[in-house]
C-alpha cells in the first residue's frame, strides 16, 4: 500500500526544535484561525491573518511556519506562518549582504528619527543618514526606491540600520578625485559659487571646492569678492594651481582676460593726460579709476602748486570725473603716480626773478614753529625767517617772543629754492648788523647805564640803549659774594656798568657794575680776575650757549 508522503515525512521527524522552520499540514480552517498538525503530539493554531491570502487556505495544504513552542499552557504547540516568512527572508536578506555592503530598498512610511525601508525586511534609515544635508520634509522620499548602505545588522533584535548618506560622500568623493586628477593648471571650467569670504570665494567644480581670491578676480580694486559675484552664480573660472596632495585649487577670473598693465607704458606715457573717475578717497591721495583694471594715485602733494592741502577729502571726493597728468608708472608693482597740478603752470617757476636775494618783500606772518615763522608773500607763495635770523642783537629761542600770527612783517629774500619750494627771509637784515662796529662804540672802561632783562644762575643781561645785551657775571656785582643773582638784581632795574671786555667776532660784551667806580688799573685787574674765574670753555656773553645753561631763567624772569 502507498505511503502518502506527508505522512512519511511527519513519520521521520523524530525531534522538534523553538525557533526552527517546519513543515505541516492544514487540518480545519476555521473563521479566525487555521489549525496545522506538524506530526507533534498536539496540533498548533495559527490566526488566519498572517496569512498573505487567507481565502484561498483550504484543509491539506502544506505550510512552513515557525515552531515558537513546543508547548503552551494548553498543551498546544505555538506555531507562526508570519513569522517563518520574516526568518526566511532575513536569512535570505543577510546572505545577500553584509555589513558596508548596498542593497537596494523602497522608502516605506516615516517613523520616529528616519524613515523605514523594505529590502526584504524592514530597515531603519535615520535621519540624519538620509543625505549629506538632512532634509526638512521626509515625506518627500516615501515610496521612492534608492541604493543604501548596510551600516549595522543586529541579529538578536532582527533590525537593520542603513544609510544613503554614505553613499553619497563617498560618490562624491570618487568624482572628486577624478575630477581633482583631471584638473589641471591654465584650464577654463564652470563652477557654482557655494560660499563668500572676506579674502575669496569658494566655487564648487563638480564636487570640488577651489578658492577665487579676492587679488584674483579683477585687475582693478576691489574692496569685498560680494562685487563681483553672489552665492549661486554660475562662473567660468581659470584653473591657476593644482595641490593634488592637500586637494586644494587656486582660481582665478582676471586671468581669462588680457592684463591691461602689459602695455600701460605705451598707453598712458609720463607727461600725458588722462580723464578718470576717483574711486576712493584717503588721507594721503584719491585713487583713480582710468579704465577697468587701471587706477592711478594722486598724492595731496601733487594737488596744488601754492595750497598747502591736509587732507584728499578737502579738495576731491569719490564719484568725480576728474582730468590728471601721468607723473610715473611702475608697471610690476602696477601703480601709477599722477597729478592734477601739473594741469596749471607751477607758480614758483616765477618766484627767482620776481624775487631774487636781497630784495625787500612784505607780508603776513601765516604760521609760527618752533625754528622759524612763515610768512605768506603773496596767494600760495610763503617765505620763511629763521629764528636766527630775526635780530641782530636778541637771542631769540621761538619766534612768538617776537613775532605773532597774523602780523604784517617787512622782511628781505635771502634765498631762493623753487625746485623744493622754498624762500629763506630775513627780517634782522633790514638792518645793519651792529656788531661790525662794535669797538667803536663800546670800549674797555666805558661807563654805560642799562636795564637788567633776564637773570641767570651765573649772572645778569644787560640791555644796552642800542638794544645789545651786554653779561654781568656774578662775580662782577657787588665786592661781597653773592650766592644767588636774585638777592642783587631785579629784572627791570636799572644800573650803571663798566665795559670790562669786547668780542665782536664772538658777538659778546662783558660788563661789571662793582668796577663803575674802578680806576683804569683796577679795571685791568678786575678783567683778568672775571676771565679766570669762568669754566673752561664757558663763554661769558656767548648769547647762545649762556642762555641753555640758564636753568633757573624762567623762575628768575618772573620775579
Amino acid at each position: 500500500m502507498a505511503t502518502n508522503p506527508m505522512e512519511k515525512y511527519l513519520s521521520e521527524v523524530k525531534n522538534f526544535t523553538e525557533g526552527t522552520l517546519v513543515q505541516g499540514r492544514v487540518i480545519e480552517v476555521r473563521s479566525n484561525d487555521v489549525l496545522v498538525d506538524i506530526g507533534y503530539k498536539s496540533e498548533g493554531l495559527i490566526p488566519r491573518a498572517e496569512f498573505d491570502d487567507p481565502d484561498t487556505i483550504k484543509t491539506g495544504d502544506v505550510v512552513e511556519v515557525l515552531l515558537e513552542k513546543i508547548e503552551d499552557e494548553d498543551g498546544m504547540v505555538v506555531l507562526s506562518y508570519e513569522k517563518a516568512a520574516l526568518k526566511k527572508n532575513w536569512d535570505s536578506i543577510v546572505k545577500l549582504c553584509n555589513e558596508g555592503g548596498t542593497i537596494e530598498g523602497r522608502v516605506k512610511a516615516k517613523v520616529k528619527g528616519g524613515l523605514m525601508v523594505a529590502i526584504g525586511v524592514d530597515a531603519f534609515l535615520p535621519a540624519s543618514q538620509i543625505d549629506v544635508i538632512p532634509p526638512r520634509n521626509l515625506d518627500e522620499f516615501v515610496g521612492k526606491t534608492y541604493q543604501f548602505k548596510v551600516v549595522k545588522i543586529n541579529e538578536e533584535r532582527k533590525n537593520i540600520v542603513l544609510s544613503r548618506r554614505e553613499l553619497i560622500e563617498q560618490e562624491r568623493d570618487d568624482r572628486r578625485k577624478q575630477v581633482l586628477n583631471q584638473m589641471q593648471a591654465g584650464q577654463i571650467r564652470m563652477g557654482t559659487v557655494k560660499n563668500i569670504t572676506d579674502f575669496g570665494a569658494f566655487v564648487d567644480l563638480e564636487g570640488i571646492d577651489g578658492l577665487l581670491h579676492v587679488t584674483d578676480m579683477s585687475w582693478g580694486r576691489i574692496n569685498h569678492p560680494s562685487e563681483l559675484v553672489k552665492v549661486g552664480d554660475q562662473i567660468e573660472v581659470m584653473v591657476l594651481e593644482v595641490d593634488r596632495d592637500k586637494e586644494r585649487i587656486s582660481l582665478g577670473l582676471k586671468q581669462k582676460n588680457r592684463n591691461p598693465w602689459d602695455d600701460i607704458a605705451l598707453k598712458y606715457p609720463v607727461g600725458s593726460k588722462v580723464r578718470g573717475r576717483i574711486v576712493s578717497v584717503v588721507p594721503y591721495g584719491a585713487f583713480v579709476q582710468i579704465e577697468d583694471g587701471v587706477e592711478g594715485m594722486i598724492h595731496v602733494s601733487e594737488m596744488s602748486w601754492t595750497k598747502r592741502i591736509a587732507r584728499a577729502s578737502d579738495v576731491l571726493k569719490a564719484g568725480d570725473e576728474i582730468d590728471a597728468v601721468v607723473l610715473d608708472i611702475k608697471r610690476d608693482e602696477q601703480k601709477i603716480a599722477l597729478g592734477i597740478r601739473q594741469l596749471e603752470s607751477n607758480p614758483w617757476t616765477h618766484v627767482p626773478k620776481k624775487y631774487p636775494p636781497g630784495t625787500h618783500v612784505s607780508g603776513k606772518v601765516r604760521n609760527l614753529t618752533n625754528f622759524g615763522a612763515f610768512v605768506e608773500i603773496e596767494e600760495g607763495i610763503d617765505g620763511m625767517v629763521h629764528v636766527s635770523d630775526l635780530s641782530w642783537t636778541r637771542k631769540v629761542t621761538n619766534p612768538a617772543e617776537v613775532l605773532k600770527k597774523g602780523q604784517k612783517v617787512e622782511a628781505v629774500v635771502l634765498e631762493v629754492d623753487p625746485a623744493n619750494q622754498r624762500m629763506s627771509l630775513g627780517i634782522k637784515q633790514l638792518e645793519t648788523d651792529p656788531w661790525r662796529s662794535i669797538e667803536q662804540r663800546y670800549r674797555i672802561g666805558d661807563l654805560i647805564k642799562g636795564k637788567v632783562v633776564k637773570l641767570t644762575s651765573f649772572g645778569a643781561f644787560i640791555e644796552l640803549p642800542d638794544k645789545l645785551e651786554g653779561l654781568v657775571h656774578i662775580s662782577q656785582i657787588s665786592e661781597d659774594r653773592i650766592e644767588k643773582i636774585k638777592d642783587a638784581l631785579k629784572v627791570g632795574q636799572e644800573v650803571n656798568a663798566r665795559v670790562i671786555k669786547v668780542d665782536s667776532h664772538e658777538r659778546r660784551i662783558g660788563l661789571s657794575i662793582k668796577a663803575a667806580a674802578y680806576s683804569n688799573e683796577q679795571l685791568e685787574a678786575e678783567k683778568r680776575m672775571f676771565e679766570d674765574a669762568l669754566r673752561p670753555g664757558e663763554a661769558i656773553v656767548d648769547l647762545e650757549h649762556a642762555f641753555e645753561r640758564a636753568e633757573d631763567e624762567k623762575d628768575e624772569k618772573n620775579q
